[in-house]
């Protein structure tokens, strides 16, 4: 909603005439608005819920598991009722001898098919082994505390605080993508603007001189063929004057894009109406050492090889012993603890468990050795780019020197195409020179002020191409 406000205000405040928009304001909005920008954001704010998970390990865990069990039928212990033998005090043993029948004949105890018959029995019905278990439930409370889990919780909070960390230099180097392009559009802008203005100045002295001939004609000191030769020439310039119309607005319409903003918004740039843009020659030597550490794409691989490497105490983790202390409060009804009675018992315990790996038939060692290749192949990785960076930055540096040179070079050649074209016009007025050289005068004015626009343009990106490859963009 807060994107949508700005881009509605800066929507409505470019219908101004009045209002001129800078650089850093075409920059700002961009970052406001760019979708990629707020992905990436939102890949951060991810990375710190994942990191607040990660520290949760450290703490103890508690879990309430609950269930309900309906049976059709109730359980016996026993088949049927069961006739238990007694057994009576002896005296003069001092022992518990079983109460049997005595055959009076023999004074022994009576044997039924070699079976004793006890003279008393004890009755234990099967009604009383019968228990209630139509509605069985249960339930418990565990705390679970994480002693040492062979450093894996640790090595998993690296991670994910690593993890934050780069997304953030991810992020960075979107917004560093999204000004250099802004930038560009900006600048295109820019170059089209003055191209425009200069299309125009060319178009008036095309007229001009069309006027001239026109009354040379008219006098007599001129052919019609010099008269359909300004003529052309003039054609030829409202056609090029109409195909920088467009561009300029295409490349205006680019530019909103970027922005956020409807791609119709009329925005008039601090920089269009400058004669002279600028510029500074860059130095001729860096610290590469000092690019790196500015450069975010170098330290999102270093933190990539920083994760990868505590990927790998998280593999050998599952080579260690692991210790937890549990506690459990328990509940079940029937009471399994007092006779099944059809309510709930509850009881407590309290204990440890260990897990200690033994043998897998080299399974851990080689995760272990896949994480140190996978460790090994992001330091090759980071190693390459570094080289592939100071070759950059050496490209970089040749290309803005050139383009600073050039631009040099097109203001020295743009004084005398101006000399060149006064000349030109001054001697075909006094009748000491031709149309033609008059025709070429122009367009090498033409040819040597568009030069020193796309000079100029040039130096701005080449020097903002070697901030960006330096890590010195400032925004």
């Amino acid at each position: 909603m807060r994107n949508i406000v700005f881009a509605a205000f800066y929507a409505l405040s470019f219908l101004l005439p009045a209002q001129v928009v800078t650089l850093d304001s075409c920059r700002n909005m961009a970052l406001r608005n760019n979708k990629e920008i707020q992905q990436a954001a939102l890949a951060i704010e991810k990375a710190g819920y994942q990191r607040k998970e990660a520290a949760a390990a450290y703490l103890p865990k508690f879990d309430l598991t609950a269930g309900y069990i309906y049976n059709s039928r109730k359980v016996s212990l026993i088949k049927e009722d069961q006739m238990l033998p007694t057994k009576s005090f002896n005296m003069q043993t001092g022992t518990f001898d079983y109460n049997l029948v005595i055959d009076p004949r023999t004074g022994a105890p009576l044997q039924v098919d070699g079976q004793y018959v006890p003279s008393t029995v004890a009755l234990l019905p099967k009604s009383g082994l019968t228990y209630n278990i139509h509605n069985l439930m249960g339930g418990a409370l565990t705390v679970t505390q994480p002693i040492y889990m062979g450093g894996k919780i640790t090595a998993m909070n690296q991670i994910t605080e690593l993890a934050q960390q780069l997304a953030s230099e991810m992020r960075q180097s979107k917004v560093e993508d999204v000004i250099y392009n802004v930038d560009a559009a900006y600048w295109q802008v820019v170059s089209l603007c003055a191209k425009q203005k200069l299309a125009r100045s060319y178009v008036n002295l095309v007229e001009s001189l069309d006027n001239d001939v026109k009354a040379m004609v008219n006098e007599g000191v001129a052919t019609r063929a010099n008269q359909l030769a300004v003529d052309v020439k003039l054609n030829e310039a409202n056609v090029d004057m109409t195909k920088v119309d467009n561009g300029v607005t295409l490349s205006r319409m680019l530019l909103a894009q970027l922005c956020g903003l409807p791609v119709n918004t009329t925005m008039t740039l601090a920089d269009e109406g400058r004669d002279e843009l600028g510029a500074t020659l860059a130095p001729s030597t860096v610290d590469m050492e000092d690019v790196y550490g500015k450069r975010h794409d170098i330290r999102s691989l270093q933190l990539a090889t920083k994760i990868y490497d505590q990927q790998v105490k998280v593999a050998r983790s599952e080579m260690m012993p692991k210790l937890a202390a549990v506690a459990a409060l328990h509940a079940t009804n029937p009471n399994s603890y007092d006779g099944f009675e059809n309510k709930f018992g509850a009881a407590f315990s309290v204990g440890a468990t260990l897990t200690m790996p033994l043998w897998h038939w080299g399974g851990l060692s080689n995760k272990v050795k896949a994480a140190q290749v996978d460790a090994n192949v992001k330091r090759l990785e980071l190693d390459d780019a570094k080289e592939k960076i100071e070759l950059q930055v050496n490209q970089a540096m040749f290309r803005y020197q050139e383009a600073f040179k050039t631009w040099e070079a097109t203001k020295a050649n743009m004084a005398q195409a101006e000399e060149n074209m006064r000349i030109a016009n001054l001697a075909f007025k006094e009748g000491m020179g031709t149309l033609d050289e008059v025709l070429a005068a122009q367009t090498a004015w033409l040819k040597a002020n568009s030069e020193k626009i796309d000079a100029e343009i040039d130096v701005q990106m080449t020097h903002e191409y070697l901030n960006k490859v330096m890590g010195n963009m400032h925004y």
